[in-house]
């Protein structure tokens, strides 16, 4: 089993099965440098042609991927004005690169999701949750913008329109049955079981022939990917939100009341949102 190191470390649990670990602790906000080690994955994965299947999990049970490191707003914005070899944006080529690959990607969400981390999520190819550790949301609105990731093109087609709109405008989280009820994520299990149960799906997708894999996907993406041009259009509204004066007042109102350190703020942050600025 070769294992490679850093934020995002990735174990080769055999050359059609690997697992990639988001490790920056203390929260695994997702910054600069982890969206360079995901786009380095990705040419991996697609240039393995014995590869099926990559899981992406966590090595913190309390934060899958926490949301955008705000104390590098610079680097963290440049992902969504700095423009890839495709001619997209960082941020937007990483989460459609995943999505267009004819490797398998899957979700194993124990512990929090929001913000610009559950849209990675969404940019997977499925979502498997710990009933009682998982927590997914779009903080965004209650932040002072809106999603600019792909959530707000990306949630509609899989829960529809109203819970749509209840998950990125009332900025809450929701815990994982909440979210498979939605359609939010594939399925919610016991956490005790959620790893073997990813375990057994990604090794019997290992198992299968990747012409067959890819052909599939690539149907299923023709009918159900957003566009590039709805993308780009959220991705540029989001980089004018930001210089909104009230989305910097709450910013700091959050700044304030501990983001970006462990504590109350990070683990109860969609409750803290419903209180953030006092009218």
């Amino acid at each position: 089993m070769a294992e490679s190191k850093g934020q995002l470390r990735v174990i080769e649990e055999s050359p059609a099965y690997w697992r990639a670990v988001f490790d920056n602790p203390p929260l695994n906000i997702m910054g600069v440098a982890m969206f360079r080690e995901l786009g380095e994955l990705l040419v991996r994965m697609d240039a393995s042609p014995n590869l099926r299947v990559v899981v992406f999990e966590s090595a913190n049970a309390e934060f899958y991927l926490a949301h955008f490191d705000l104390t590098d707003i610079a680097g963290s914005l440049g992902l969504m004005q700095s423009a890839s070899t495709s001619g997209s944006t960082v941020l937007m080529d990483t989460f459609v690169r995943l999505t267009k690959s004819p490797v398998v990607s899957i979700a194993k969400i124990r512990g929090r999701a929001r913000g610009v981390c559950s849209e990675f999520v969404l940019a997977c190819d499925m979502r498997f949750a710990s009933r009682e550790k998982a927590v997914l949301a779009q903080v965004e609105v209650g932040s002072g913008v809106h999603p600019g990731g792909g959530g707000t093109e990306r949630l509609p087609a899989l829960v529809g329109r109203g819970r749509a709109l209840e998950i990125i405008i009332g900025s809450d989280d929701f815990d994982g049955a909440t979210a498979e009820r939605y359609g939010y994520v594939n399925r919610a299990l016991p956490d005790a079981e959620l790893d073997g149960f990813v375990d057994k799906v990604a090794r019997r997708i290992a198992s299968f022939d990747r012409r067959p894999i890819e052909a599939a996907k690539n149907l299923v993406n023709q009918v159900s990917l957003p566009s590039a041009e709805r993308l780009a259009a959220s991705q540029a509204s989001f980089l004018i939100a930001v210089t909104w004066p009230e989305t910097q007042r709450r910013f700091q109102a959050l700044f304030d009341r501990g983001l970006n350190k462990p504590g109350d703020t990070e683990n109860r942050y969609g409750e803290v949102l419903g209180t953030l600025v006092e009218k």
